[in-house]
């Protein structure tokens, strides 16, 4: 296994004048200008006292310039702090505070925000806009000020000697990721540049880049979903990246993929479904629509049709679609899958760099999540990994190091054999791959003993009319539904006729479920869900 800095620098230096990292509609920068703005971020970090194994924070959203302060931190054998800018300004302040970080990348605004907050390892704050110094500490102010000069231009010629970066050792702490989830507040997951190179390693293999591709990162940089294969995996092989900044609206959205035509699209379930929903469901499911795909050779041409124009509008080059972070609703992958779009499912937690499983969209086998990635262990707790759920066990080059000074949380993370717990229940097929049950913490246990997945049953309901999206809680011991709304309903009005239209739907629904898993109510909320960064529904919210 190479380090993932060792095959970076090979790309820059055979790729020295091309553009690799662009805001979308905004600034854009070459290898060249990356290898100067780096040199520059260097000096920052000896003018602040910074030294090898030193925390170095971002807080902020995605951009060039976040993710040339992260390489700059990394080959400065730092250790990058990453914190999603959707914190609250009090909270990113506490996490900079926890890591002991002593410089800050963030904008003006939120370190308006969070500096009443005690800090004291902080020697510096850097504008990630423009790397202009907000705060620094009396002592250091000359040399912050003669540090953050203009950028110099490096030649060709020069680019050997200012690339010339120590690596480090593949067992170096490389990053802390501060990430929040759906059943827990945030911990700070320790991962090495192992970690993080195994990931690279897979992904270069199994997902080739070609000249001339390019990528458009839509999920944060602060989570390692993003972070990996939005980022660092397209720009090691010397993919050119195009930042979106905060979540896009549907319509920047689409000109986004017309105007940058990716070759891969990392997403998640929501997006697709959204399109989905939108503009291809209505129309298959419309009576003739129903006869004439009963018809195969008609079908075949239905939905060729279908797959054109569903190409076109992601770009037209896009060879894979890689979905992650939740269930795809199963009416929508019967579609998908009819239609032949070349998507897969894949399954990762930030513990895991973050990934466990995979498989190419030509072998995925539907309602899985891939196959055990290389150089990880995948293994079911269960009398029968292949018919009984149990919880999903991991162990390999891709398994954290553990939680930042969370001794109590990393023991309890894994097995006495060295699995990483990941709270997830499946089984595995004998092929390999993995189904998804739901999680541990959200398993609801039925009066008469029945494991009841939450997540089995949402998936469901989410395909019914006017639901969006959907939460399935125990309430002593009877099954209550959330659901929440389309941005369309929740302007309509008409909630007397929405609510008779959900009881239709428990209807429905309870239909073609065991009675231990029917639904009793269905509430509707009408301010829909708070979400994680990922769109993931913060379930601990909603008990």
């Amino acid at each position: 296994m190479r380090h993932y800095l060792s095959i970076l620098l090979e790309t820059m230096r055979e790729n020295w004048e091309k553009p690799v990292l662009s805001d979308y509609r905004g600034e854009t920068f070459t290898f060249a200008d990356m290898a100067s703005q780096m040199a520059r971020m260097h000096r920052i970090f000896e003018a602040a006292g910074v030294e090898k194994g030193d925390r170095v924070a971002l807080a902020a959203k995605n951009s060039a310039r976040w993710a040339m302060a992260f390489l700059s931190i990394a080959t400065y054998r730092g250790v990058a702090v990453s914190i999603l800018a959707d914190f609250n300004p009090a909270d990113i302040a506490g996490l900079v505070n926890h890591s002991d970080s002593k410089v800050l990348f963030t904008d003006p605004k939120t370190w308006e925000a969070m500096n009443s907050n005690p800090m004291p390892e902080l020697k510096a704050v850097i504008n990630v806009e423009d790397y202009s110094p907000i705060f620094y500490v009396e002592d250091i102010s000359a040399a912050m000020k003669r540090a953050t000069v203009q950028a110099e231009s490096f030649s060709a010629a020069m680019k050997e000697t200012v690339t010339n970066y120590e690596i480090g050792d593949m067992d170096d702490l490389a990053i802390i990721n501060y990430t929040s989830g759906t059943t827990s507040s945030p911990k700070g997951v320790m991962l090495s540049s192992r970690n993080i190179s195994s990931n690279m390693e897979f992904a270069h293999r199994n997902i080739p880049i070609q000249p001339g591709d390019q990528i458009m990162s839509m999920l944060p940089l602060a989570h390692m979903y993003g972070m990996a294969f939005e980022f660092l995996y397209p720009l090691s092989g010397g993919c050119h990246v195009y930042f979106l900044g905060k979540t896009p609206t549907p319509t920047i959205l689409m000109q986004a993929l017309a105007d940058i035509k990716p070759y891969l699209l990392i997403t998640v379930p929501l997006v697709l479904e959204k399109i989905f929903k939108g503009k291809v469901m209505p129309t298959l499911n419309k009576p003739l629509m129903r006869v004439l795909t009963s018809i195969p050779g008609i079908k075949n041409i239905i939905y060729g049709k279908v797959y054109k124009q569903l190409m076109g509008v992601f770009g037209g080059k896009i060879r894979s679609f890689v979905v992650g972070g939740a269930a795809i609703s199963r009416p929508v992958e019967n579609v998908m899958k009819a239609v032949k779009l070349p998507y897969t499912v894949g399954y990762g937690m930030t513990e895991c760099a973050p990934l466990i499983g995979y498989s190419p969209w030509d072998t995925f086998r539907l309602g899985s999540c891939g196959r055990a990635v290389d150089n990880v262990e995948v293994r079911i707790d269960s009398e029968d990994p292949t018919k009984i759920v149990g919880e999903i066990q991991v162990k390999g080059d891709n398994v954290m190091q553990g939680y930042f000074k969370n001794p109590e949380a990393t023991a309890a993370a894994f097995t006495e054999d060295g699995y990483l717990r990941t709270g997830d229940l499946g089984i595995i097929d004998k092929q390999g791959n993995i189904f998804i049950k739901g999680r541990s913490k959200c398993m609801i246990l039925s009066p008469n003993g029945q494991n009841i997945y939450p997540e089995e049953i949402e998936s469901k309901l989410n395909s019914m009319p006017h639901v969006a999206e959907s939460l399935v809680v125990d309430r002593g011991h009877v099954l209550v539904a959330i659901v929440a709304l389309s941005p369309e309903d929740q302007k309509s009005g008409n909630m007397e006729e929405l609510k008779q239209i959900m009881e239709q739907n428990r209807e429905e629904l309870n239909n073609v479920m065991p009675a231990y898993s029917k639904i009793s109510k269905i509430e509707i909320i009408e301010e829909g869900f708070e979400h994680t960064p990922k769109q993931s529904i913060k379930r601990f919210l909603y008990k």
